[in-house]
């Protein structure tokens, strides 16, 4: 009978995966000891690559937070999104998230970390979008601080030791008494949900804010409690703190490795490593001083690869080939269908993205590799960048404008544009790039933007000169 109960025991965990997905803030494809980083020490993320396959050839959802997170929680390509650019936007109710899938499959399901996509009481708040539990920080501008005064748990404030004079209505500032180091709650609360929900599948999304900068601590915005391996390193401070931001998230990474193994769940678990965009250059941080994009062109905020292409571990013992690198394309679109039928779980229709479970499992998915993949993004000007096999097209600020075309297999770095050459795969591109996205009201094209303002100029105008009219010559 105990025997019986063993196997049903098994097949009930192998069919229902635990999954942990951990989501680095702004670190580059570069800033990993196993994608090449030679400065930055993360011993248990390298460890996590070498108990499973790195890609690297992984997308984020976009260049930046916000949209980026939308495309990983509801398998839509930012051109079909409902949030394409940062800024105080939520996540409407319509929309399904992964948490909804897998809570629909009962699993119990938690966000800890950043969120960003919306706030307590609205239809973005995360126990609104399929999280049983969540705690962290719900907007941007209060993330940027490590040190803030309050946290968000279930809709409620919890209130820390920091103090924060000045803050923004956001939350954001820069504290005067640095007490607690958000991070650090990060990774405890994360131990707690793993503990609590060990006998039962679970998910687990851990949004690190590391290494993000304080942006409102201008070039000292590099926070962290302390230098640690990096004290006596003759760095600019600014990237004594970087340094050692990334391997406190490594240090966080660990344990929740050991924690996995300790409770005897980790052969049941899948965790994902990853990151929502290319590095920054922001609170004094220099991306150029670790080479945090490696061998890629562009940072956040940029369509080339350096801002999008993002360092992705997959580790599942028994499942995905340990020790192992893959250059399959993909990108966090996938992620929702992928983690479904990694966990028996309905897939909701009208996605972009496709599982990728053979391709993660080590098998070929030939059918794969001319897909075309799309990322937009109005900071800057608008961009356009489309992917489909070796071609990267990119396409600034006007839409309509001329493509820049790349041949990835012998152009990593994305520095001799081909478009002259190969006018056929421009007008293939240029179609594609033309006819990507769904209009939105709420993310209009500049040339959309600028038809509604003079529409705006016209009505106006019009009932200028009626009512002047009206006053003065009607009889």
């Amino acid at each position: 009978m105990l025997f019986l109960s063993l196997i049903l025991t098994t097949v009930c965990v192998t069919d229902q995966p635990n999954v942990v997905f951990i989501l680095a803030d702004d670190l580059g494809f570069g800033d990993l000891g196993c994608f090449g980083q030679e400065q930055i020490l993360t011993p248990n993320i390298d460890r996590l690559a070498s108990e499973g396959t790195r890609f690297t050839s992984s997308y984020a959802g976009s260049t930046v937070c916000a949209p980026s997170r939308c495309v990983l929680m509801t398998g839509k390509h930012v051109g079909n999104a409902d949030i394409r650019g940062n800024g105080m936007v939520v996540l409407s109710d319509d929309e399904v998230t992964i948490a909804e899938v897998l809570s629909d499959n009962e699993y119990a399901t938690a966000m800890i970390g950043k969120w960003g996509l919306g706030n307590p009481g609205d239809a973005g708040e995360p126990t609104a979008q399929g999280f049983d539990h969540y705690f962290g920080y719900l907007n941007h501008g209060h993330a940027h601080n490590y040190y803030p005064e309050y946290l968000f748990r279930n809709g409620e404030k919890v209130m820390l030791d920091n103090v924060v004079p000045n803050a923004y209505p956001s939350g954001a500032g820069e504290a005067t008494e640095k007490k607690t180091y958000s991070h650090d709650l990060f990774v405890d609360e994360a131990l707690e949900f793993i503990d609590e929900h060990r006998s039962e599948p679970f998910f687990l999304y851990l949004p690190f804010t590391i290494p993000h900068a304080n942006n409102e601590a201008g070039n000292q915005g590099m926070e962290v409690p302390d230098y640690g391996l990096y004290e006596d390193e003759e760095w600019p401070g600014q990237q004594r703190g970087t340094a050692a931001m990334i391997t406190r998230m490594d240090a966080g990474v660990g344990e929740i490795l050991d924690r996995l193994d300790a409770l005897g769940i980790a052969d049941d678990t899948i965790v994902v490593f990853t990151s929502d965009n290319g590095p920054h250059r922001e609170g004094g941080n220099d991306p150029d001083f670790f080479d945090s994009n490696g061998p890629l062109r562009g940072i956040k905020r940029s369509l080339h690869d350096g801002g999008i292409r993002v360092p992705t571990i997959v580790r599942w013992p028994g499942r995905v080939p340990a020790g192992a690198s893959s250059d399959a394309v993909w990108t966090f679109a996938d992620v929702l269908p992928t983690l479904a039928e990694a966990t028996g779980s309905e897939v909701p229709d009208g996605l972009d993205g496709v599982s990728l479970l053979p391709t993660w499992e080590g098998a070929e998915q030939p059918e794969l590799y001319e897909r075309v993949h799309y990322w937009e993004v109005g900071e800057g000007g608008f961009q356009q960048a489309i992917r489909k096999g070796k071609w990267k097209a990119v396409r600034n600020t006007k839409v309509h404008g001329p493509l820049q075309l790349y041949d990835l297999e012998v152009d990593l770095g994305e520095a001799s544009d081909v478009a002259d050459q190969h006018p056929e795969v421009v007008a293939e591109l240029t179609e594609y790039m033309d006819n990507a996205r769904t209009p939105s009201q709420r993310w209009l094209l500049p040339v959309e933007e600028n038809a509604s303002i003079l529409a705006v100029v016209i009505v106006v105008t019009a009932g200028f000169f009626w009512g002047f009219w009206r006053l003065f010559f009607r009889t």
